[in-house]
């Protein structure tokens, strides 16, 4: 099994399915990243709201990867936007997390309302040059967030990470996304609070496929060219999740996925769920 990799306008790349790491805390965290290493997994997600970057960085080393071998994202909220505040935060987050660097540093939210996240931007530009990121994003940007970084900053965000799933495609972002080079990630790639996996366009493919409805929902994100970072804690469910790399959706089976979408977000509070 071979994970497909996106490669980022900055020249670094980033393997097309990670593990989401939300909510779990340090001591879930911890044997749900050996899990994953295990399976074939060579990305993993994290933040600093989600207090687990200990048990991540542990997972890490209790799995003996070589860490060239590892794409590993955190990101840094609100309380570190503005006046350098994130170079004292992406410090404390690599000592929890015991690594040199991170593979991709992002900004959780934009929080418009503070008007900070352009000076933070202009921080994140300086921890590539120190070395302590290979790549910037940010994460939960709206198009016009983004606009105002190009015209305001001088690298451009390498991926913007948000909500994306067959419920909620979010199809402007996507495409505001592809026209700068800017990869999509996606995170509650399956859906939450929703009844998602219970459709029976889904279950009618995965019957096809010999699939789980999980595992074609997953794959349809690899076919429309986003990065899926689902989120799990059992150790067969992890496996299962990666374990989709050995058939593909035709033109028309895409399409039908897509065709969920219902137009609005089905429930789900970034700000309240960590994400």
């Amino acid at each position: 099994m071979t994970v497909p990799i996106l490669r980022l306008h900055d020249g670094n790349t980033i393997p097309q399915i990670g593990l989401g790491t939300w909510p779990l805390n340090d001591e879930q965290a911890a044997p749900a990243v050996v899990a994953a290493i295990e399976a074939g997994y060579r990305h993993i997600d994290t933040a600093y709201r989600y207090g687990n970057e200990r048990g991540v960085g542990q997972g890490i080393r209790d799995s003996g990867i070589s860490r060239a071998d590892l794409f590993v994202t955190t990101k840094l909220d609100g309380a570190f936007q503005g006046e350098d505040r994130a170079i004292a935060g992406l410090d404390e987050s690599l000592r929890r997390l015991g690594l040199d660097y991170v593979d991709l540093l992002l900004i959780h939210w934009p929080l418009p309302q503070r008007d900070q996240y352009v000076s933070t931007w202009k921080t994140f530009e300086q921890l590539i040059s120190a070395g302590k990121t290979r790549s910037i994003g940010v994460s939960n940007f709206k198009p016009a967030h983004i606009k105002r970084l190009l015209a305001e900053a001088t690298l451009r965000p390498t991926v913007n990470q948000i909500q994306l799933n067959p419920c909620i495609t979010r199809p402007d972002e996507r495409s505001y996304g592809e026209a700068h080079e800017i990869v999509t990630v996606a995170w509650s790639p399956l859906g939450r609070g929703t009844d998602l996996l219970g459709n029976p366009t889904l279950a009618g493919i995965a019957a096809k496929y010999d699939k789980t409805p999980a595992q074609v929902v997953l794959r349809w994100h690899i076919e429309i060219g986003v990065v899926a970072i689902p989120k799990s804690a059992n150790r067969d469910r992890i496996a299962q999740n990666i374990d989709i790399f050995d058939f593909t959706l035709t033109d028309e089976e895409v399409a039908a996925i897509t065709a969920l979408d219902t137009g609005a977000d089905p429930g789900v509070d970034s700000d309240t769920m960590g994400h």
